[in-house]
This record gives C-alpha cells, structure tokens and sequence, in this order.
C-alpha cells in the first residue's frame, strides 16, 4: 500500500502541531509554576482571604436557618457579633493578655535557657543553638579592668554608627508592623468582599470555564466550596473547645499566663497536627517554672486536650467534611511548610482539601467509563 505524497505531508504537518503545541503547554505550565513561585505569599494571601469569606457566608447561612432576612443583612448582623466579640476580648482582657504575654515571653527564655545548661550539664552539644540574646556574654575575670574613660564624649563617628543602627532597627520593626497590619486589612477586605456577593465571584469563575466543561467545573466548585464551609464551621468549634478546655485546665493547675496560652493553643489547632505539637511543646516549657509537678499536669492536659481534639471533635464535627489520612496530611504539611514557609504550613489543609475534591470528582467519572469498558 503506497503513501501518497499529499498524506506524507499531511503527516509531517500534524507531528510539527503537535510538537508545537505540546512545547507551548510546558513552557506555559513552566511560567506558571514560576509565577506561583514568585508571587506565593500573594497568592497565600488572597486565599486566605478567599477563606475569610467562605467562613462568613458559611455562618451567614446558618443565620438564615434561624431568621428570614436578605443576605446582607444577615452578613451585616454576622460581622457586629464577632466584631463585638472581638472588642469584649480586648477591651475586657487586653490587660490580661498584655501582661500574660510578657510574662509568658520571659518565663520561655529562661526555660530555654535552663534547657541549654542542662543539656550542656548532661554533655549534650548545644552549639547549635542559637541564643546570643538570652544568655550574657562570659567576662573574662583574669583580664585586667581597664576603666573607660570618665570625661572622654563619644566621636561623631561613633554616635552616628549607633544612630544609624538604632534608625535601621525601628524601620525594620514599623515596617514590619505595617506589613503585618496591612496583610490582616487585606484579607479582611477579600473576605468581606467574597462574603458580600458569592454569586457573583462563583458566576465568574464558571465563566472562565469553556462551555464545553462549564457543567463539570459547577460541580466542582460547588463540591469544593460546600466542603470548604463544613470545614471551617467545625474546625472554629473544635479552636473555640482547645481554648476554654487549656485556658480552665491550666488555670485549675495554677498555671500563669493560663489565658494567653489558651489563646495560642485554640490558634495553634487551626494547623493539624503540626499545631498541636507546638502548642504542646510551648504550655509545658512554660509550665516548667512552676515546677515538675506542675510541668507534668500540663503535659496531661495536653494529652487529654489532644485526644478530645483528635477522637472526639474531629470524628463527630467533622466526620464528613474531610477523610485525609494522617500521615498525608502530615507529609503534605511538611512540604509546603519547607517550601513556602509559615503560609504553606498554615494552609495545606484546606489546599489538600480542595485537590481532593478534584480528583474524587474525577475518579467518579472515571469509574463508569471502565465499568462500561469492561
């Protein structure tokens, strides 16, 4: 059978398309794993400003189970009460949390400090540690003191080095406080904004879509968000339990700074296991200068919190919003922890949440085609 020149051709044209447009999707695919790269605290940033507004329009709705009022209304009413919470708090204990957190600041450093020594004292390498502002630096008493000069000023030299050095430390702190203002504003922002209007945001994403897969791409964003909402409703239960259980528990053991650390121990279980274990690690190391006693009743109540939280809360709360395996969940944490810091840390839950969605979706549709096949 011979090959006409025309096919020949035709053939060579459809290998050079494919060639071509294969190499366009990896040098795009390749653009946008930089662009993500790049721009990851941006991106970090607005989704989780997208969660903001997924856990407003979540509360919103439950809102609507109990009156029959438009959306925004309801949503106007959702932001006064946990704007009001959060003004009680700080009006109430902002004292409190001010003096407990400086308390509990100063009660951890010389906890790590006792640690180091009695690593040291054990013969354990501490030389990896890296706590120059905790511990006073070692005067030589064999050196002769040689007494500074009393009337001797300062050079212009010498004051304008430490100028400067005191200039570029509190620019580094305030912009360092603007930063982190203007991130909280930001992602306060999105989410009202997403709060305000989720049909108009999800009508644009379907929009995106080709019309061919707009019905799928529905499917999946209705999936995706439905499963985002369940999440977040219980893991603010499950972070509002931790509190009050570590806040009473610790006070009951007469724990100081009990408050603060119920504080961070309700924050801290926003991150799955990763979380539990730091706020572990920070309520006993700060229990430790009320003594071993009180050290080892904290290191209970830890255990004890972390099993309500892990076999109590997250089974019945959150029994049908997510089923990921521990150990994926942990590697995938640990992952984007390395890879992207504090953010990817944080928010690999949700984002583990949402590709499991997707391929869920897709293993579904998949499974009828082989049946059918076989």
């Amino acid at each position: 059978m011979t090959v006409s020149g025309d096919d020949r051709l035709q053939a060579r044209n459809d290998l050079a398309w494919a060639i071509s447009v294969g190499g366009i999707g990896v040098v795009l695919f390749a653009a946008l794993l930089l662009f993500t790269w790049y721009f990851a605290a941006t991106l970090f940033l607005i989704f989780a400003g997208m969660l903001l507004g997924v856990a407003l329009t979540a509360m919103t709705d439950l809102l609507g189970r109990v009156v029959r009022l438009a959306h925004s209304l309801r949503l106007a009413i959702v932001c006064l009460i946990l704007a009001g919470m959060l003004s009680g708090i700080v009006f109430l204990g902002g004292t409190t949390i001010a003096q407990q957190a400086a308390v509990l600041t100063n009660t951890i450093k010389s906890q790590l400090v006792n640690v180091k020594a009695f690593l040291e004292k054990n013969g354990v390498d501490t030389s990896f540690f890296d706590l120059p502002s905790l511990t006073a630096a070692p005067s030589d008493s064999s050196a002769p003191a040689t007494p500074a000069p009393a009337h001797n000023l300062p050079s212009a030299g010498t004051i304008a080095s430490s100028g400067g050095a005191i200039f570029s430390q509190s620019l580094k702190l305030i912009l360092g406080t603007v930063s982190a203002v203007g991130n909280f504003f930001i992602v306060l922002f999105l989410g009202l904004a997403f709060a305000a209007q989720p049909g108009v945001y999800r009508a644009g994403l379907l929009f995106m879509a080709p019309a061919r897969h707009r019905a799928r791409a529905t499917v999946i964003i209705d999936r995706i968000g439905y499963t985002l909402e369940r999440w977040l409703i219980a893991q603010i239960v499950t972070m509002a339990a931790v509190f009050f259980v570590t806040w009473i528990g610790l006070a009951v053991i007469g724990i100081q700074s009990s408050f603060i650390l119920g504080i961070q121990a309700g924050l801290l279980a926003f991150i799955p296991t990763v979380g539990a274990i730091l706020a572990g690690m920070i309520v006993v190391l700060a229990s430790l200068a009320s003594g071993w006693v009180a050290a080892l009743s904290a290191f209970i109540l830890f255990l004890g919190v972390h099993a309500l939280e892990s076999y109590v809360l997250t089974p019945i709360i959150q029994r049908q919003a997510l089923d990921i395996p521990p150990a994926t969940l942990f590697a995938f944490q640990i992952l984007l922890g390395v890879v992207f810091g504090i953010w990817g840390l944080a928010l690999a839950l949700p984002l583990m949440a949402i590709a499991k969605v997707m391929i869920d979706h897709f293993k579904a549709e998949a499974a009828p085609a082989e049946v059918t096949t076989a």
